[in-house]
């Protein structure tokens, strides 16, 4: 259902849906940033309408607020362990069609893929999805070659201008904020970017083979292992686990799982002392192979979505889209 919003009207709405949700959404964080007096766009709980950011892109993705960077599973005693409870409210994440699809990737990790993962899925079951629209391209951007630059797959599409609102809500649980709101006999439909800057064509003879490829020799000595390509990546799921003992009892602590990287150093590391990918070549290859590959093979597509922000955020201005060209480029014609 279409509705045209005045900006006190929608910021009412607001208000009505922040008592019942959560609402996360892309932020500006002034002096935040990687560098000094740099400002960083992440996700935060924002309180207004204002708060948040729909022009730009954000820096990181939305994917803490279904997988936290540092979770407690559970807390334990001499005698027990218990489960920690969620907050009664619901979930409202704004995000845009590239992270929507990477939702779709998440799912297949923690819910279709053997046993499902409790954490997640209880966190998942709470959550709506917001549509932030993309007007244009952003810099880094490849989601139109890999067709994640348009979805459906959404609860509410909101266009913000100076003075209006445009809402598209499909989800009957969030109507009823809408229930007092005119209706706009038009249909409008969601901003999506037709085509990016950034081109990138799929290989499609990816095989074991391809793990031989002489290309991965580039990175052992560019890349640095610092793991930021991963943090910021919508689609990454790799977690440690941590046991946190209390000081004033042994017996008295928390197991946490928090997010891991397949770039740093110990992460491959096993009893002996043993390590399955020294190089930061090896760890560059399982990446992009387990993004364009592997997952492909189990899922029927691959893992990446194209928002280019491992391309934005790493310190050595490795291209993971250059790299990916450079594979197909390298593949037999037929």
């Amino acid at each position: 259902m279409g509705y045209q919003l005045s900006r006190t009207t929608a910021d009412d709405i607001f208000k009505q849906l922040k008592k019942d949700y959560r609402i996360f959404a892309p932020m500006v964080f002034p002096g935040e940033g990687c560098y000094s007096d740099t400002d960083v766009i992440r996700y935060g709980e924002a309180e207004t309408l204002q708060d948040i950011e729909f022009e730009r892109k954000s820096d990181y993705s939305f994917k803490e607020a279904l997988f936290p960077i540092n979770e407690t599973l559970f807390y334990f005693t001499e005698e027990e362990t218990s489960v920690p409870a969620l907050p009664d409210k619901g979930i409202l994440i704004f995000l845009r069609s590239c992270d929507i699809h990477a939702l779709k990737r998440l799912d297949s990790i923690y819910l279709n893929n053997g046993p499902e993962d409790f954490y997640y899925k209880r966190l998942r079951e709470k959550a709506k999805f917001v549509l932030i629209g993309c007007s244009s391209t952003c810099a880094n951007g490849f989601c139109a070659s890999l067709g994640t630059n348009q979805t459906e797959d959404y609860d509410l599409y909101l266009k913000i201008s100076d003075s209006t609102v445009l809402a598209d809500c499909k989800c009957e649980e969030l109507a009823k904020y809408f229930a007092d709101a005119p209706k706009e006999d038009c249909v409008f439909s969601p901003d999506y970017a037709a085509e990016n800057q950034e081109k990138v064509t799929l290989p499609k003879k990816l095989s074991v083979e391809s793990y031989k490829n002489p290309v991965w020799d580039e990175y052992t000595s560019r890349c640095i292992g610092c793991g930021r390509c991963n943090f910021v990546c919508p689609t990454c799921t790799c977690f440690t686990m941590q046991d946190i003992i209390y000081r004033d009892n042994a017996n008295v602590g928390e197991r946490r799982r928090v997010w891991a990287s397949c770039q740093v150093d110990g992460y491959t590391d096993i009893a002996g002392g043993g390590s399955f990918r020294k190089s930061q070549g090896e760890r560059m290859r399982f990446k992009v192979m387990h993004k364009l590959y592997d997952f492909e093979k189990r899922f029927g597509f691959p893992m990446c979505v194209g928002c280019g922000r491992c391309d934005a955020v790493c310190p050595e201005y490795i291209s993971y889209a250059n790299l990916i060209n450079k594979l197909a480029k390298e593949e037999p014609c037929e």
